[in-house]
């Protein structure tokens, strides 16, 4: 009687211990790595993938969505009770208690909820009060949660192996399909492996194909008997597995591709988005980048990489080609080149500054027509020695030029005539520096207050000079540049649309007699190589020097709807030398040869199929016309190292009536957009290396050639 006391008095503490510890015990807070979304970054399309980012790989889908074959499949894997069960297995508790009192490890007999349970909401440990906790929770939420969202939840939830958690992220890891197309055969073998990935994948190894292949039937035995397949069905399905599809390997950031990734996230950062809402928000990120002119850039900078390290007999990897294109009047960013492989060196240099050398002049320019010059000007372009300077300055091969007007020195890059103008205009360093942060170029080392300023000792990146150039073209209204078009969440709303302002920072005459002079330069000087393109076309050549070293070497140029910039450098800090890099027969490597080659290959695919608009004409001809260019005489230049008298000598042709004073107009919209250029084309070669009629001046440190 005593006994039977006992016992009934244990009973009954034990159930008011029990009801108390359900009423106290409260849902905690989701495990966070659970809740999170992969990002997936995408070409301008919005369809084509760049990559994801994530820091559990998983797409969250709704039940719709789940095929109801892997719904079944799933439940006659794991819990054949399910749409019945307390979200608890009492049998399997028994049996992991018998387990206990024998000694054995603290064992499972976990339902679909439990494990749901487990893995959102608390841990992996194998203590008895976890396991108590677990089967409380488990209990609550099958009182208060519909049957289909906990397994919806779940399937959403379950590691599949292979990276994958979730069911479409498992579907795509095991079969490159999305979860809505999986067979049931595909639905069996997720099924089976879920118990334990690195059991029953095939993939880990090939000892698991017995198990998987035992699993996989006794998963089609249970969908059978609980009467969720016909017979027919299951004798067809289990006659063999699935067929296991090769399956891409992609790292994130391997290749080219990582270069455009991380500058994806660096702008979402710049937007707000913090690491959470990029690795896991489920972002759905649609960049300016086109496939297939990024595809272009690629190839342009690879074969003329590897040419010139072919013909040269130098080392590839050592030479470094440099690709940024952007789209006139939105500033997206079309394409980036900065190098074979993020992972292997992660230094982007389309987005590192290096000396910009003779590509720095379209700034000296603007300056010059702002501060009472123009394209008819007369300037020095014979050596001399400005006022108060002790080191001349001369040209490339020391060629005399002798009287030029502004114009004939854009064309044919006479630094001697571009020192002149700068030391013409008061504060002359200072308004080409204004010129160029109003064009887009962010200010950095090198930009020095002196008269050598436009001959490039400045650096500039490759972006950094598109975008300058592609403020040119726009008529003087700076667009920023940007990677990033729209970014929506995981249910399609729109969380940011990029929008295309534009301000007027360069006087449109200016910016179109700029342009006219750089025109020249395509059409007449060192730039003639890209001519043949078949548009209208302006830019600049540029190679920087620093004793006999050529350190940086450039071609700049744009039409109406695009701007490109190409650098070339050498080594592993982008300083070395890269006149062993030059072509048999060229004196040097100059920018008018690898780097005009590049931009041509590359401009070739990126304007297939564009209209073919032509520039606006310039504003300020100044006495001469486009027939007649130049009304002032000048004369071929001689080759000799005697200085001619300074720049005061020199005359000036009429000053310009237009364009007076550095302050520039009051800012202006502008919402132009262009059709993403198509790029069907294929890539060719310009005819022929013209001889260089190069000419540059050395700073006192350095040179600038064209």
């Amino acid at each position: 009687m005593a006994l039977a006391i006992t016992l009934v008095t244990m009973m009954l503490v034990g159930s008011i211990g029990g009801l108390i510890y359900y009423n106290q015990t409260k849902l905690p807070d989701p495990n966070k790595d659970f809740q999170t979304n992969t990002t997936d970054i995408y070409y301008r399309d919005g369809k084509t993938l760049i990559g994801s980012l994530s820091v559990q790989n998983r797409q969250t889908i709704s039940y719709s969505q789940m095929p109801q074959t892997i719904k079944d499949a799933v439940i006659a894997a794991e819990n054949r009770t399910f749409w019945t069960d307390s979200g608890i297995s009492p049998k399997g508790i028994l049996r992991a208690a018998w387990t206990i009192l024998r000694g054995g490890e603290l064992q499972g007999g976990s339902t679909i909820t439990q494990q749901y349970v487990k893995v959102m909401y608390l841990n992996s440990g194998r203590t008895i009060s976890r396991k108590l906790e677990e089967l409380v929770l488990s209990v609550k939420i099958a009182r208060k949660v519909p049957k289909q969202q906990v397994l919806r939840d779940y399937l959403n939830t379950i590691y599949f192996g292979r990276g994958a958690y979730g069911i479409q992220a498992g579907a795509e890891a095991y079969f490159n399909e999305p979860a809505s197309k999986l067979t049931l055969e595909q639905s069996a073998v997720l099924a089976a492996v879920l118990n334990a990935p690195s059991l029953y994948d095939p993939a880990v190894s090939q000892s698991n194909v017995p198990r998987l292949t035992a699993r996989y039937q006794y998963v089609l035995d249970g969908m059978l008997q609980m009467g969720t397949i016909t017979q027919k069905q299951h004798d067809q399905a289990i006659k063999a597995l699935p067929k296991f599809p090769a399956i891409p390997v992609s790292s994130t950031f391997g290749g080219v591709k990582g270069f455009l990734m991380n500058m994806a996230i660096d702008e979402l950062h710049s937007l707000g988005y913090d690491d959470s809402q990029i690795q896991g928000g489920g972002l759905h990120v649609v960049t300016t980048f086109d496939q297939n002119l990024e595809a272009a850039a690629v190839k342009a900078a690879q074969d003329n990489t590897n040419l010139s390290a072919k013909l040269s007999g130098q080392n590839a990897n050592n030479l470094h080609a440099a690709i940024a294109s952007v789209q006139v009047g939105t500033g997206q960013v079309l394409a980036i080149y900065g190098g074979p492989d993020f992972v292997k060196n992660s230094r982007n240099w389309a987005t590192t500054p290096r000396p910009a050398a003779s590509t720095f002049k379209a700034w000296a320019t603007v300056a010059a027509l702002r501060n009472g010059l123009s394209l008819g000007t007369i300037l020095n372009g014979n050596t001399w020695t400005p006022p108060g300077d002790t080191t001349p300055v001369h040209n490339e091969d020391h060629l005399q030029y002798g009287p030029v007007t502004m114009k004939k020195a854009l064309t044919d890059s006479i630094n001697t005539a571009y020192v002149d103008a700068v030391t013409r205009i008061p504060n002359g360093p200072a308004k080409v520096i204004q010129a160029a942060e109003q064009a887009g170029l962010p200010k950095g080392a090198g930009w020095d207050l002196n008269d050598r300023i436009p001959l490039g000792i400045a650096e500039v990146s490759p972006l950094s000079n598109a975008t300058g150039y592609a403020t040119l073209a726009n008529g003087g209204v700076y667009v920023p540049t940007h990677v990033i078009n729209q970014v929506t969440d995981s249910t399609g709303a729109v969380l940011y649309q990029a929008k295309y302002q534009g301000k007027q920072t360069i006087e449109n005459n200016v910016a179109r007699d700029v342009t006219y002079g750089l025109e020249s330069v395509v059409n007449q000087g060192t730039g003639t190589r890209v001519k043949s393109l078949g548009y209208d076309i302006a830019g600049k050549t540029g190679t920087n020097g620093v004793g006999n070293v050529i350190n940086s070497a450039w071609f700049v140029a744009y039409t109406k709807q695009i701007s490109t910039a190409v650098m070339y450098v050498v080594g592993n800090a982008g300083t070395g030398d890269l006149d062993p890099y030059r072509a048999p027969g060229d004196s040097a490597f100059f920018g008018a040869t690898y780097p005009a080659m590049t931009w041509a290959d590359y401009m070739q695919v990126a304007m297939q199929g564009l209209p073919h608009l032509t520039f606006d004409p310039p504003a300020n001809l100044n006495g001469y016309s486009t027939a007649s260019p130049m009304a002032t005489s000048t004369q071929s230049p001689t080759s000799t190292s005697t200085p001619t008298p300074s720049a005061t000598s020199a005359t000036s042709a009429p000053q310009p009536t237009t364009a007076t004073g550095s302050a520039a107009p009051p800012p202006a919209s502008s919402t132009t957009t262009s059709a993403p250029p198509p790029s069907s084309a294929t890539t060719t070669k310009p005819p022929g290396k013209p001889k260089s009629t190069a000419s540059t001046t050395p700073a006192p440190s350095a040179s600038s050639s064209p």
